[in-house]
Parts: structure tokens; sequence; C-alpha cells
């Protein structure tokens, strides 16, 4: 049977079942229909900064059903931890970090740049963009090596990991690394995101942040197929965030504070509860479909 028809079985194991933006993280959907239409909120970039963190936190307290990705690399991860030692609820994964995009604030490999060596630039820190990675030839004995110690740091914290995703698709679009990822991921026993039938979303993210709180709502009458991942940024428009400069080749989202501000003020609005109010949308997260994978086997 597949993954999808076995979403009822599981009901009373929803820890972040809701079916609208404001019902508590671990109440029971109600009432499941075989044609039921699933959002999943993934909330990127969690230990990036103190300002992301802010952000996170207070998403996480409004208790909607939300997932968040912890870059475990980063200077401000051990933060983003707490905080989520305190919502037991919420679904966590590993943002399986390869790059460090940033001008002039920047991260290296777990490992230490030493045992990457080809995974890092002269100055010891992850490349700018996955271009330049991938130009480098990287080891993927130093790949593996690296991509484990950072689900083994967050496995080490004593939260419940539940999934991996990709920080700007380097080890997504790279058919090695990909290869690396299902590996580790079927040994730790987590999902990979993206690869569980769901359309993966973002209509927020170009909008100006005005008007992000209208995109996310248009988007929810629109949602028809069965799972749906909500990739979001949220941050809080702060000097620290304001100051961050990507490097990455290409043309960067401008004004990237105000828009993760926005993207922030998107999921909490008025607009986008409604939304979810009227339709027959129920928000779940990774950790139900981690559940719903292992009753497969």
């Amino acid at each position: 049977m597949s993954l999808r028809l076995h979403l009822v079985t599981i009901a009373a194991a929803a820890l972040a079942g809701c079916a609208t933006a404001q019902r508590p993280a671990d109440a029971e959907p109600q009432g499941e229909a075989p044609d039921s239409v699933y959002l999943l909120i993934r909330s990127d970039d969690a230990g990036m900064t103190h300002a992301v963190n802010m952000a996170m936190k207070r998403l996480v307290e409004t208790g909607m059903a939300v997932s968040v990705s912890v870059m475990f690399p980063t200077p401000w991860w051990q933060e983003a931890v707490d905080i989520l030692r305190a919502h037991p609820q919420v679904s966590v994964g590993v943002h399986i970090t390869l790059n460090s995009e940033w001008k002039n604030y920047r991260w290296g490999p777990v490992i230490g740049p030493g045992a990457a060596s080809t995974l890092v630039d002269d100055h010891g820190y992850f490349f700018h963009s996955s271009r330049d990675i991938y130009e480098n030839d990287p080891d993927p004995a130093q790949v593996e090596a690296e991509i484990r110690a950072q689900i083994e740091r967050a496995v080490g914290t004593g939260l419940q990991i539940d999934y991996v995703d990709f920080h700007m698709g380097t080890a997504r679009n790279n058919e090695g690394m990909l290869e690396i990822v299902r590996r580790l991921a079927e040994e730790y026993d987590l999902l990979i995101s993206g690869f569980q039938d769901e359309t993966m979303l973002d209509p927020q993210y170009r909008a100006a942040p005005e008007d992000k709180p209208d995109s996310l709502a248009a988007m929810v009458p629109r949602l028809s197929t069965r799972f749906n991942v909500l990739i979001t940024h949220p941050g809080l428009d702060t000097p620290e965030l304001a100051a961050l400069l990507d490097m990455n080749t290409g043309a960067p989202l401008q004004d990237m504070a105000m828009h993760r501000q926005g993207e922030l003020d998107a999921l909490l609005s008025e607009e986008f509860a409604e939304a979810l109010d009227k339709g027959a949308v129920r928000l779940i997260t990774f950790r139900e479909l981690r559940a719903l994978a292992r009753s497969e086997r």
C-alpha cells in the first residue's frame, strides 16, 4: 500500500497535525478523509544567525505544526537547539550544509578544514556557491565524513531528528553527493525532504515583503497534490541580518532581511490562517511522514 494511503492509520500518533495555523501542534487530526490535502511548513536555516533563531522561536511558539531545518556547522546552532528543546512537538531536520554564502560571515566543516580540504577555500571556510565546490572536485570520502558529522552533531543534541534536506541544493544536485545522503539517511532512519511524493512550494519567496501574506493565502486553495511542502526562511529585519551580502553566483534576492521578516509575517498573518480555515488543508510535519514511511517497512 502506498505511503499516501497509510495516513489515516497514524492519526492518533500525529504529534503535529492541525487543521489551522492556530491549533496546537500536538492535536490529533479529526475526521481524516482519503482525499485530504496536507501542507508541511519547512522553516529553513535555523542556527544561521540570532535573528533567524528568534524568528524561528516566534514561529514555533504559536503551536503551529512546523518542521525546522537546522544548519549544524553554523555559529548559532546551539541557540537553535536550546529553543527547539523547549518545543519537542516540532519536527527537526538536518539542513545539510556544504556552503557558506555570505560575505564577512563564514563557517566551515564540522570535521575541521584539515579533514575536509577539498570542501573549503584557502581560508578554511565552505565555498560560497555550489558551482565552486563542484569545480574543486570534492573528495567523496570527505563529503561523507562531513555530512555524517553534521547528522551526528544533530543526534547528539538529544533532539528527535526526523529528516534531512539540502542547503542551497548542493548535495542534492550532485549525483555522487546525493547517493551519500541517501545511504546516510537510510543508516540513521531519516526521511529526505523532497523524496516523499511532496510538491515543493515557495510562492512567497520573490513576492515583495508586503505581498507575502497574500501569496501564501492564494497558495492554499490551489493545493491539489496529497503532500505539499512550503519552504520558508523566516528572519527578523535587524542590522545583523541586513548586513549580510550573498556571494552566490547568479542574482541574489535583494533586501534579504526585509524578505525574511516578510516570510515570518506571512506565516503569522491572518490571511494565511483564514485560508487554512476555509480550505480542506491540514498542517502536518515530517515526523508524521517519517512514521508513515516506517509503517510501510
